[in-house]
């Protein structure tokens, strides 16, 4: 894509589409009253905001070193919930939270041309931000699905990350970046393809929060970067310059053992 408001667009467009179909077959129930739709959409808004700042830093960094830095969001998912919505977490827990938290962030490490192992630079600072705004967003969604269903979360959340995404990016200057770009039909395929996904694992992660508690759906839901270092690995080696990553040995031990930290933390949490 020629830049991010023109990946944006169609994206909000799908998520409208996404929103009215969804709101269509599950409307919101009878006699809701406005303060869990309230807090519902500025759980949608906190979640348009970090995934926002989360794709402006893969449009310059690695995808297996921006993933895993955004979802430490667990532990402040954990520290917010203790005392605003009474959970309670044995010794174990927090553990297994501490250990999935260091593990993803171990695998956000990287090498430079000498060969040293260094951190992310300035990015750190706003993956961080889109960590903390992920888990405001999981404490908020956590609070509105008391009342209403996580078919309705999901809607109101669309809404909101259409809105955002058109508001930023809906201009004419966009639109034709957009009709004139090359090989226009095979990105938009793959985004569609992309935007199938997504939806279905939001709807999942809202079925999980109206289950159980917010911390520990957190904690298991930032096992994904397990899985982009495991599909980066994989599609670096059979499609080169599919994404940009040939790990040395070095730093492809340093990351298996981060996902072994990461399992092993889950487990932890499953097996309590």
């Amino acid at each position: 894509m020629p830049g991010l408001r023109v990946f944006l667009l169609p994206v909000g467009i799908f998520y409208l589409i996404y929103g009215l179909l969804s709101f269509y077959l599950v409307p919101l129930p009878e006699g809701i009253g406005i303060l869990p739709v309230l807090v519902a959409v500025v759980s949608g808004i906190l979640r348009a905001t970090a995934a926002t700042i989360m794709l402006y830093n893969l449009q310059r960094e690695e995808v297996s070193r921006v993933i895993p830095v955004v979802y430490t969001y667990p532990i402040f998912v954990a520290i917010i919930a203790v005392p605003l919505l009474g959970e309670t977490l044995g010794y174990l827990q927090w553990l297994a939270i501490i250990i999935v938290v260091a593990g993803a962030v171990m695998v956000s490490v990287r090498q430079s041309p000498s060969g040293s192992t260094i951190w992310l630079g300035k990015p750190l600072l706003l993956l961080f931000s889109s960590s903390l705004f992920f888990a405001m967003a999981d404490i908020t969604s956590k609070y509105a699905l008391a009342y209403i269903s996580f078919w309705n979360m999901f809607s109101l959340t669309a809404f909101c990350i259409s809105g955002i995404f058109l508001l930023v990016s809906m201009r004419p200057h966009i639109l034709s970046q957009l009709s004139s770009m090359e090989r226009r039909n095979s990105a938009i395929a793959l985004l569609a393809f992309n935007e199938t996904l997504a939806p279905v694992g939001i709807v999942l992660l809202f079925w999980a929060l109206e289950k159980g508690l917010v911390s520990l759906v957190s904690t298991i839901v930032s096992s994904r970067p397990v899985f982009v270092v495991i599909f980066a690995l994989i599609l670096s080696r059979i499609l080169p310059g599919f994404v940009e990553w040939q790990p040395g040995k070095g730093m492809l031990t340093l990351r298996l053992v981060a996902i072994a930290m990461i399992f092993g933390g889950i487990t932890i949490i499953y097996l309590m």
